[in-house]
């Protein structure tokens, strides 16, 4: 073996990475971006990386069926959005047979309901904003708790999208997140109704700044990609056709990007994403 791919080797198996995503397989119906969502993050683990995984506790996912516990040492923080204190629930399973461990992220207000993120019409949710905002904040504080440090945090589909701003100026002096380099994956989950116009108030926490998310001013699927781009280390291209002027954006920011490949029986995306994770890596100062 060449001794550079004994030191990617010898690199890539200290790598923590943290995958936050919108949806996993089987928890919620599969899709492209859930069954991403389960397929990366096990075979990461597979591949002996340290992984922890985040989602929602949708309503619709069974706690019983699918073992969920809260974790109570992990529980019991309360946050406030919009002027309203929301507390936070965490709760584990472990997916077998593979043994991988998935934290859900939990409010009765935000999560109770059955469908995930439109209604049984297919509308968005009013309050979307607020869930996204309460999720990212969430995950976020749950690590800080578990005083883990991610090498690399993975955000998947747009109801991650505000994780990588949250990274990089709100816990930017947080040693276990000052070195994280961040991943942002686009798909084809374009949303048509914009956020309430108050979206930019709730988004502020300690660390963000009104510059920081100008972006925002009108608060709708493009501008929240957008920021989504702005503070992320890396984009992945993740459907075959994603928004045209949230890819231009994302190329105009000359950050590494990799693009869409499709799926066939001979190309494994999951090589690509980890060739991808240690490009970043080793961009480390």
């Amino acid at each position: 073996m060449r001794i550079d791919m004994l030191v990617h080797t010898a690199f890539m198996e200290k790598t923590k990475i943290l995958f936050v995503t919108q949806e996993i397989t089987p928890y919620v119906p599969e899709n492209p971006i859930s069954r991403i969502g389960r397929e990366l993050p096990q075979s990461m683990q597979e591949k002996g990386q340290e992984i922890r995984t985040f989602l929602p506790r949708y309503g619709c996912i069974n706690e019983r069926r699918n073992q969920l516990h809260e974790v109570i040492r992990l529980s019991g923080m309360n946050m406030i959005i919009n002027d309203t204190d929301h507390p936070l629930i965490i709760k584990v399973a472990s997916l077998l047979p593979v043994r991988m461990q998935v934290y859900f992220i939990d409010n009765d207000d935000f999560f109770g309901r059955k469908e995930l993120l439109r209604d049984a019409s297919g509308e968005m949710f009013d309050d979307n904003d607020e869930r996204a905002v309460f999720y990212a904040r969430g995950v976020l504080e749950t690590v800080r708790k578990l005083r883990w440090a991610p090498d690399i945090v993975h955000c998947l589909g747009w109801f991650s999208a505000l994780v990588p701003l949250y990274v990089k100026k709100a816990f930017k002096e947080d040693p276990l997140f000052n070195h994280s380099k961040v991943v942002y994956t686009l798909y084809n989950d374009e949303f048509d109704k914009p956020f309430s116009p108050n979206f930019k108030q709730k988004a502020l926490i300690e660390g963000v700044t009104r510059k920081d998310i100008a972006v925002l001013d009108h608060p709708d699927y493009t501008s929240l990609s957008k920021l989504a781009v702005n503070f992320s280390d890396g984009i992945i291209e993740g459907s075959e056709q994603v928004s045209a002027a949230v890819k231009a954006h994302a190329l105009k920011s000359g950050k590494p990007f990799l693009p869409y490949q499709a799926p066939s029986d001979s190309y494994n995306y999951i090589e690509d994403y980890a060739a991808f994770y240690r490009s970043l890596m080793e961009s480390k100062k």
